[in-house]
């Protein structure tokens, strides 16, 4: 089986890719330093592993269940332990090499995913610089010692949000980590520096957060998409005013449900969720940046 048609691609639910204007400069040093000023155009790139991702995760879980204990009841949550033992030292590699491999997939396609929108800029400006600031998996698990311990922090839904002696050694020690927060789809983004506030394991959200499920977004909320596609133009791989499309209610009913599904009213206020980072100092702001145009897959 080949994955070559996985490279470069966006994937499906809240990924994208988005040009963003630097709307507002809270931390000028910290801007400074990463070679941002108002007015900017950037790139933020969301996704990952995709389908290698998907089946890597599959992969884990036969690991651990061909290891767990004969006779215990298995997780109702499917969660399953992998132990850190000498006998167990071939399941132990061969997880964190289908994790690895899973991981550098994901850093591959943001990776060609960024040499394709600047050859497309390239094309339509000429001649342009595209400097990588920072990439930042997410939904990983990273060893850290802690303590003099050794422990796993298994990131879902959230990045790591190193302060400044976290990133000793780095580019980014006299600052701190940079930490991507998007907002939903059409809304402002923020660039902040981690704080690295051991309470919150060193971490901070890596999106919004939903405030409507999947499902309670496509159903209803007329109003409230009618007035988002009016003000925002969203380019996916279907372009629904295309005349071939106009009888094909069934390709047309999927575009808009996918739309709806991703739509600002199904997120949280993104300005609230990072006064929340900033009131418990997980990471302070450093930029605001508002959307140019969103592209989804």
């Amino acid at each position: 089986m080949t994955y070559d048609d996985q490279i470069g691609t966006i994937g499906g639910g809240n990924h994208f890719l988005e040009v963003q204007r630097v709307a507002e400069i809270y931390d000028g040093q910290t801007a400074n330093a990463w070679k941002l000023k108002k007015g900017a155009v950037v790139i933020m790139l969301h996704t990952g592993s995709l389908t290698i991702g998907h089946h890597s995760g599959l992969l884990n879980r036969k690991i651990c269940q061909e290891i767990y204990p004969v006779g215990l009841t298995h997780p109702e949550n499917k969660i399953y332990l992998i132990p850190e033992a000498y006998e167990k030292f071939n399941a132990w590699n061969r997880f964190w090499s289908v994790s690895g491999n899973a991981a550098n997939f994901a850093f591959a396609n943001r990776l060609f995913l960024g040499f394709m929108i600047q050859d497309v800029f390239t094309q339509v400006l000429g001649a342009c610089d595209l400097e990588l600031l920072y990439d930042a998996p997410h939904n990983y698990i990273w060893k850290k010692q802690i303590g003099g311990e050794n422990y796993f922090i298994h990131r879902k839904g959230a990045c790591c949000a190193g302060g400044c002696e976290e990133m000793t050694g780095t580019a980014y020690a006299y600052y701190g980590e940079p930490v991507m927060i998007p907002g939903s789809m059409g809304s402002s983004s923020y660039l902040l520096r981690g704080l690295g506030n051991p309470d919150a394991l060193w971490s901070a959200s890596h999106g919004a957060g939903r405030q409507k499920s999947r499902g309670e977004a496509v159903k209803g909320n007329d109003e409230a998409f009618r007035q988002f596609m009016e003000h925002f133009h969203v380019i996916t791989p279907i372009d629904p005013n295309r005349t071939d499309l106009r009888g094909r209610a069934d390709i047309l009913k999927k575009w808009e449900e996918s739309v709806r599904a991703e739509a600002p009213y199904a997120y949280k206020d993104i300005h609230e969720v990072i006064a929340v980072h900033t009131a418990h100092e997980l990471a302070a702001p450093v930029a605001r940046m508002e959307p140019v145009f969103t592209v989804k897959s």
